[in-house]
């Protein structure tokens, strides 16, 4: 599930990239605790939220595909640089750096859905303290989720130096880019639980 592209994978790249192995490793730090944040909301109670009060999902949803599409824009609009082109953004503090990538994981009701469906399935209440259990399995996906995308960030630093010498493949990037956004906002957009 990790290894599938989304927004966190998305945004990842795309920060490490324009900015550098340490802006990427800073941004998964903020994804991670989305995670910390998802896990433990679900622990309390959150698939049990969004059951009872389906506009609170659909805000989560609505909100981050209108995300996705802003990130898409800003990918295309006139003037605007690949993000593989070196020194083309703006240097981003480490602390907006961090909360971009929380929110972008925040924002990203796929997550919410894996908490709040996928999870569960796996506590047996028999086998002792659910909210031990809820905490083991979701801090083993975060571990996972961790290293995954770890080793994403340090690819794409390597990955930037090649498409960064070759101004052809800048230009593709770019529509790309915003084409796989796009589609991910439309997705989460129309998703059916």
């Amino acid at each position: 599930m990790v290894c599938s592209p989304g927004p966190n994978m998305i945004y990842l790249i795309s920060r490490t990239i324009s900015q550098g192995r340490t802006a990427g490793v800073i941004s998964l730090l903020g994804v991670i605790l989305g995670f910390v944040i998802y896990m433990i909301a679900t622990m309390l109670g959150l698939s049990a939220l969004f059951l009872t009060v389906p506009f609170i999902y659909e805000s989560v949803k609505w909100a981050g595909a209108v995300y996705l599409l802003w990130l898409a824009w800003n990918a295309v609009k006139p003037g605007a640089a690949s993000i593989l082109k070196p020194n083309t953004l703006s240097i981003e503090s480490p602390k907006k750096l961090f909360l971009m990538g929380l929110m972008t994981n925040l924002l990203n009701p796929k997550i919410a859905i894996l908490y709040v469906s996928l999870l569960p399935q796996f506590v047996d209440p028999t086998r002792g303290s659910v909210l031990q259990q809820g905490a083991i399995l979701g801090l083993t996906q975060i571990a996972v989720s961790f290293n995954i995308n770890l080793l994403i960030v340090l690819v794409a630093s390597r990955v930037a130096v090649w498409f960064g010498t070759r101004p052809t493949w800048l230009r593709v990037q770019r529509w790309l880019m915003a084409s796989v956004l796009t589609g991910l906002a439309a997705s989460l957009a129309f998703d059916r639980r």
